[in-house]
């Protein structure tokens, strides 16, 4: 019984990543001619209280950024916004060519519509932008952050790329992520060049109560200004599980390690990814190390109620770039970023989802410098 629900579960989740539609109930079916048709999306209130300083961004996640030496910040900030609220259509021909497009309203900080899925697969082959293949969700605790914990596997976003997937096995080419660490002490304005794609591969199945996902990528980082020029190859890999305990409790996590590909990385950095690498005073590129963790648990209380609970944490190895640049090039990069997070879901209804929750923020820098932040946050979200 336990492994039958877990494998169920792995697939919806799976299913829900391809398809872009994760989070819904279900859609609205009809036909068109000789075309299957679905309409799906939610309408989403999230509101915030930040207790410290005001760490909200749009759809009223938490962020990193001037968390660290926060002491002296203006305390207590309410906000509220429906910028989540998302809308997606997904036609499928008679021969089975399935094309899928979805937005939100997060664009330019919110209120403005954002492409999340574009795509079209058949047979395997998928071509657009949809979620990373350098991305698994089966060990993620739910939260209802939005942008969630840190130490998620993998990019935790979408990517334009060309992927093909054969059972639990897919691989893709996409379009590569990646920064130098801003400093131009030796080699003025840096430019950044891609000159390939970024190669993945992942793994993704079930066995008993076990669901297991693990993924490498390797990518070329390089710079050309017209004058000097250097690259170096970066990787990052992960491993996620989740356990199925009983049929009321789960356990989940994720591991990820990266060498010159923190933007894989995720909520390394200010907010996000970090650096994935910078640029020596001889002017070679020189990677950046970073490693991050998730656990946490979810129990599922009956009558649609559930408690869910996720640490996560990030570390990025900044020794190599600080004695060559310098102290001061890199003192404000972030060294540690953490969170706890933990919630109440309840769906008094079919298709209707409400929850609070508590989350503890915490962010130390280079130099030391530290802070941290407690947050309440409510969300109601309705499907279609």
């Amino acid at each position: 019984m336990q492994s039958n629900k877990l494998r169920m579960a792995i697939r919806a989740t799976a299913a829900a990543a391809v398809l872009g539609v994760a989070g819904q109930a279900g859609a609205v079916s009809f036909t068109a001619g000789d075309y299957d048709m679905a309409v799906y999306g939610y309408g989403r209130l999230n509101a915030s209280y930040d207790i410290d300083s005001n760490q909200a961004l749009s759809t009223r996640s938490g962020s990193y950024a001037g968390l660290a030496g926060n002491d002296n910040a203006a305390e207590g900030h309410f906000g509220a916004d429906a910028f989540q609220s998302r809308i997606g259509i997904k036609a499928t021909s008679p021969e089975g060519v399935m094309v899928n497009v979805e937005g939100d309203f997060r664009g330019s900080g919110g209120g403005v519509l954002r492409l999340r899925h574009a795509y079209g697969s058949y047979m395997g082959i998928l071509a657009g932008q949809t979620w990373s293949n350098f991305t698994s969700f089966v060990g993620n605790t739910s939260t209802l952050d939005f942008d969630s914990l840190p130490g998620n596997a993998g990019l935790q976003s979408r990517s334009t790329q060309l992927r093909y997937t054969n059972g639990p096995l897919s691989f893709s080419l996409e379009q590569p992520s990646s920064s130098f660490v801003d400093d131009d002490s030796f080699v003025t304005d840096i430019e950044e060049k891609d000159a390939m794609p970024a190669l993945t591969a992942r793994l993704e199945d079930s066995s008993g109560g076990l669901g297991y996902s693990a993924a490498v990528l390797a990518h070329q980082v390089g710079y050309d200004d017209g004058t000097n020029d250097d690259s170096a190859f970066g990787f990052a890999t992960f491993l996620s599980a989740k356990m199925s305990v009983t049929d009321m409790i789960t356990i989940q996590g994720n591991v990820s390690y990266t060498d010159g590909a923190n933007s894989y990385l995720y909520r390394s950095g200010e907010n996000f990814g970090a650096a994935s690498a910078y640029v020596a005073p001889n002017g070679d590129v020189e990677t950046i190390s970073g490693y991050g963790a998730t656990i946490g648990t979810g129990i599922n209380l009956g009558g649609g109620r559930s408690i869910n609970i996720g640490y996560g944490m990030v570390e990025v190895d900044w020794d190599d770039a600080e004695n060559d640049l310098g102290a001061a090039a890199v003192a404000d990069q972030s060294e540690t970023n953490s969170a706890i997070m933990a919630n109440y879901k309840w769906s008094p209804v079919k298709n209707v989802m409400m929850g609070v929750e508590y989350q503890f923020l915490s962010r130390e820098n280079v130099d030391g410098t530290d802070g941290d932040a407690s947050r309440l946050l409510f969300a109601s979200q309705y499907n279609f």
